[in-house]
């Protein structure tokens, strides 16, 4: 679909790039050409030649700042910034602790928004840029589980704090998107759908089986969203949020 060379001289940055999305999408940026730096909290191995790992905590605005200068100290600019880094929170709202609820809210959403806003100066001083944030279609449903017929599919399935956190991220990059297109820098998001993952594999099938496409996506389909958003060609596509569902949501 792209050239080998279609992020030549580019520099991307993408969070949470150890998990199961965050190593798909580094594999897809460098295998276009793009100097990836892939952070995340844990140690991991870089997933092919071209990615370099980073140690990145993004609830911890003085961590962010300090991984982001970094990057661009050692590679030179920050073009692309894709905000995968997240978790999910299971069960009811009944008993979701606030422990709970303000875990996911500082590593979903706040870390994201910090991501973003040290990402602006950089990207403003390279003349533009892209940021594409990792939204969700619970995000945008309410969630898949159908709690009047089975709760015990609301145990197995995204709860309240990780929609809420999902939801603010979709309308943190529609203000986003307004504020900096001026910059060249635009700001979209990619809401996935249940995704394969060591995340999912407790996923009711019940649920699956709603899924029109009959199966669960995979991380390099959400990738390949990401590629589009990032490309040089998607300049006049900004504060889109982009499905990528198998036709669970349509809107």
């Amino acid at each position: 679909m792209y050239s080998a060379d279609l992020f030549a001289g580019r520099v991307a940055l993408v969070t949470g790039g150890a998990g199961g999305i965050g190593r798909a999408v580094s594999t897809a940026l460098a295998a276009h050409g793009a100097r990836v730096a892939a952070a995340d909290r844990v140690a991991f191995e870089p997933p092919v030649p071209g990615v370099q790992g980073w140690s990145l905590d993004v609830a911890r605005r003085e961590d962010v700042a300090r991984c982001m200068d970094d990057v661009v100290a050692r590679l030179g600019r920050l073009d692309i910034l894709v905000n995968v880094a997240g978790i999910v929170s299971m069960g009811s709202a009944e008993t979701l602790a606030e422990e709970e609820w303000d875990r996911v809210i500082d590593i979903n959403l706040k870390g994201t928004f910090l991501c973003c806003q040290a990402a602006i100066g950089h990207m403003k001083r390279a003349g533009g840029g892209r940021i594409i944030n990792l939204g969700s279609v619970i995000g945008k449903n309410g969630g898949n589980p159908r709690p009047w017929l089975d709760p015990r599919e609301q145990e197995r399935a995204s709860n309240v704090a990780y929609g809420a956190s999902k939801a603010g991220v979709h309308i943190m990059t529609a203000f986003l998107a307004k504020e900096l297109a001026s910059a060249n820098i635009t700001v979209n998001a990619v809401a996935p759908g249940p995704v394969a993952s060591a995340m999912t594999t407790g996923f009711p099938s019940a649920l699956r089986d709603l899924i029109p496409m009959g199966r669960m996506g995979a991380a390099d389909e959400v990738a390949a969203a990401v590629l589009f958003l990032a490309a040089p060609q998607s300049g006049f596509v900004t504060g889109e949020i982009l499905d990528v569902n198998g036709g669970i949501w349509c809107d």
